[in-house]
């Protein structure tokens, strides 16, 4: 079940590869999560010393978060991946032209679940010919559905 998109990154990225990646949240972020409180539309991943770190997700904490606890919605947040995906990933970024994205939050028994992508840029001749496929493929379902 999926709790938020980053439609953004389909629009602007070509997504070559998808993995499932967990997330290393506390406590009052799961909360949140689960409210439906988590904005990806400026989020990305980096990397850093071999480890993956979700950038820029701002998750808005709740009304009733403890009053002890100082929530930053948009600190930086570990992304965990076993060891040879990371080193996969990292020989794939270095090339020209990729990066990884988050394209979308959602449960994974009972576990939130972040998927990133393989990302290379679009220029923006690429994104009106994509404009161009999804507007003839809608016109063609409602000639389809006109029969």
């Amino acid at each position: 079940m999926s709790i938020v998109q980053n439609k953004k990154a389909f629009h602007d990225y070509f997504i070559e590869e998808k993995y499932e990646t967990g997330m290393m949240l506390e406590g009052w972020e799961v909360k949140a999560i689960r409210e439906g409180r988590v904005q990806l539309k400026e989020a990305y991943v980096m990397i850093r010393n071999g480890e993956l770190f979700l950038i820029g997700c701002h998750i808005s904490p709740l009304k009733t978060a403890s009053t002890h606890i100082n929530p930053d919605p948009v600190r930086t947040r570990k992304l965990l991946l076993h060891a040879e995906q990371i080193s996969r990933l990292i020989g794939k970024v270095e090339r020209a032209g990729y990066t990884l994205m988050p394209l979308d939050m959602h449960y994974r028994a009972g576990r939130i679940k972040l998927e990133i992508g393989l990302a290379k840029g679009k220029k923006q001749h690429d994104k009106r010919e994509s404009e161009k496929k999804k507007e003839w493929e809608r016109t063609k379902q409602r000639l389809l559905r006109a029969k």
